[in-house]
């Protein structure tokens, strides 16, 4: 009976040890069953967070070329701008270079972050609003510019019209003084040459001639000034020479200076005026002479005269 006993016990502490043995290998199977649980927990979020990581690193690249594709167009802007205006022109040379620099640093960055990305957008912002106000002020330059040109314009057309105006009234003034001066020149009329000998006879014969008389009559004008005249006479030889004395005295005739053979002071009073001037000289030869009258810048008369 005690060997049956002990036989039971023996059987008990086997069945023991069996169901011992398994409850041991399901709480392996567990723990395994919950690490492979986290493991595969923790692959997707490593997936996830490397899948998200790359996703944002595109978008920040998305950003860096936006930002670089803004900065080159601001640069081409700067560099199509025209602008005499010196001042304008120096500040646009600073933001230029600042520009440039800008976009070196833009291409060695090598660390990327949403903080930096926000960075390079606030300075490519604030260039572009620096930009706009360039056109603004150039554009008010542009139309201040044109303002000016058509107001310049306008003026020089009014100054031409004025000078035309002018001009042709100070043609048509001088045109009037000229006919005034015309119509109020004393023209002589009868001119003779007569030959004198020393003693004041007159002679048939030149050759014998140791005077010349001119004779002419001053005509009445009532537009002529009155008063002391002074009239010269010209008197050219047969063989082309115009006598003179050995002075050989001049006077202006149109701008120029001409010889003469006598002159005479006359008081003219608007009234006919016979007058006499002589010439003194000697070798007188036949043939025709020129005589020629001038008086208050004007030739009042002339003649050929053949003398024997």
């Amino acid at each position: 009976m005690e060997e049956n006993l002990q036989g039971y016990n023996n059987q008990s502490e086997y069945d023991r040890d069996g169901q011992g043995s398994k409850k041991s290998i399901q709480g392996y199977r567990i723990v395994i069953i919950i690490l492979a649980v986290i493991l595969a927990a923790l692959s997707i979020f490593y997936f996830s967070d490397l899948r998200r990581q790359k996703a944002d690193y595109d978008l920040l690249i998305i950003d860096r070329d936006s930002i670089q594709s803004d900065l080159s167009t601001l640069m081409e802007d700067f560099d199509d701008l025209q602008v005499s205006n010196d001042t304008l022109s120096i500040q646009m040379g600073i933001e230029r270079q600042r520009a440039d620099s800008l976009m070196k640093k833009l291409q060695q960055e090598r660390s990327w972050s949403y903080a930096k990305i926000n960075q390079y957008k606030k300075e490519v912002a604030t260039l572009q609003n620096i930009m706009r106000g360039y056109i603004r002020q150039i554009d008010s330059l542009n139309t201040l510019n044109k303002q000016l040109i058509d107001e310049n314009v306008s003026y020089r057309k009014e100054i031409t019209t004025a000078n035309m105006r002018a001009e042709m009234a100070e043609e048509k003034a001088q045109e009037l003084d000229n006919k005034v001066r015309q119509g109020s020149v004393i023209y002589a009329r009868a001119i003779r040459l007569v030959a004198l000998n020393e003693r004041g006879k007159d002679v048939s014969r030149i050759k014998n001639a140791a005077r010349l008389r001119i004779d002419f009559t001053m005509t009445a004008n009532a537009l002529a000034m009155p008063g002391e005249k002074t009239i010269y006479v010209r008197i050219t030889s047969p063989d082309g020479y115009v006598l003179s004395s050995e002075s050989v005295p001049t006077f202006e005739f149109e701008g120029e200076r001409i010889s003469y053979s006598a002159s005479r002071d006359v008081d003219y009073q608007n009234e006919d005026l016979n007058v006499g001037v002589f010439y003194t000289g000697s070798g007188f030869i036949a043939g025709t002479y020129l005589v020629q009258l001038y008086c208050d810048g004007f030739l009042i008369g002339s003649a050929e005269i053949p003398m024997r």
